[in-house]
């Protein structure tokens, strides 16, 4: 018999034992669990005794069992399976706990690593290699020529505009002489070999001067360095003066320097117009042409086969740069490339 009583305005169900005839006395009950016992113990029937059963249960842990106690199934008890599992970090395992398996588990790797300053280590961990702790390097300073052209004299600058990036101007190597060898006869944006010759070798149709780049640290890489200049005019008011614009718009750029290959190295350009880099003398970023800001990006962990990079090693490394029409003038290096013996 239930009784139904008030109680802090919800409702409660209470059960009222109920009186049996005769102490001693047993009948058939039963629950979820199946079939059962009472026994009338002094005038009153006791509680419904039901043997406690198991049964085979599974779960994405694997099989295992339940019981049915006190008019309820317990849950699934499947005994903690383990499989093997892999990340970026090595040989892990992975738990399957509570019919859920838990995520691959692998423990920390340390390995060794180096800067142009010295050794250090790296750590692996959740999947994902952190930061080499090797003393890092400062800031490199890239000591660049500029040279100044006029384009009523040499018809590559502002005459030949015709916009996006033409690929293929220079060779894939650089010349005896470290200057890019022109490629071919007269192209979309160029005159011929005569003409382009004079790019980067002082000659009486430019006007030549020195020209430091500071770079610095990025804001958000502590291992990256960074020129980035959105009005990149040089030379305004020097050399062959503005020419009656706003801005001297006409000349080009090289600078060169050596960095020792430890692993993991890129360098990036973002700018207009063109920009050739080499990496020991062998080509690898093309930007040619005459073009608004096109980016491109070169990791040497990329071409260091192709390139025959060796880890430990001193290159060299070129850039040529040419900005030869107006409007705008973008210059954005980006690099982890440092030069030896440029540490803190």
């Amino acid at each position: 018999m239930l009784l139904a009583l008030p109680s802090c305005g919800a409702r409660t169900e209470l059960l009222i034992p109920e009186s049996c005839p005769e102490s001693g006395e047993t009948r058939t009950c039963g629950d979820i669990c199946g079939s059962g016992q009472q026994v009338c113990l002094d005038g009153l029937w006791s509680d419904c005794l039901v043997p406690e059963i198991t049964r085979g249960c599974s779960t994405l842990c694997g099989s295992g069992s339940e019981s049915c106690r006190f008019g309820a199934w317990t849950a699934c008890e499947v005994p903690v399976a383990v499989r093997a599992c892999s990340d970026e970090c090595g040989p892990g395992e992975d738990r399957c706990v509570d019919g859920a398996w838990q995520g691959c588990e692998v423990p920390d790797v340390l390995r060794p690593c180096e800067s142009v300053c010295g050794p250090g280590n790296e750590t692996c961990r959740d999947g994902k290699w952190g930061r080499c702790d090797a003393p890092q390097p400062k800031p490199p300073q890239l000591m660049a020529t500029v040279r100044d052209f006029s384009p009523t004299t040499h018809p590559d600058f502002e005459a030949r505009y015709v916009p996006g990036v033409e690929l293929g101007i220079v060779e894939p190597r650089l010349g005896d002489d470290d200057k890019p060898v022109y490629a071919g006869a007269e192209r979309r944006t160029t005159s011929g070999k005569q003409n382009f010759d004079k790019w980067y070798r002082d000659d009486p149709v430019n006007q030549p001067s020195p020209l430091s780049l500071q770079l610095e640290v990025a804001d958000q890489d502590e291992l990256l360095f960074v020129y980035d200049n959105h009005e990149f005019f040089p030379i305004d008011g020097e050399l062959l003066g503005n020419e009656g614009l706003r801005h001297n718009y006409h000349f080009t750029l090289e600078a060169s320097t050596i960095f020792q290959y430890v692993g993991g190295e890129t360098f990036s350009f973002s700018g207009d117009d063109d920009m050739w880099v080499f990496i020991d003398r062998q080509l690898a970023i093309d930007l040619g042409g005459i073009h608004s800001s096109a980016s491109a990006e070169v990791a040497l962990d990329d071409i260091a086969p192709g390139f025959g990079l060796v880890r430990g090693e001193t290159y060299s490394l070129h850039f040529f740069f040419a900005e030869r029409h107006t409007t705008q003038s973008n210059f954005t290096i980006r690099t982890s490339i440092a030069e030896p013996g440029s540490c803190q």
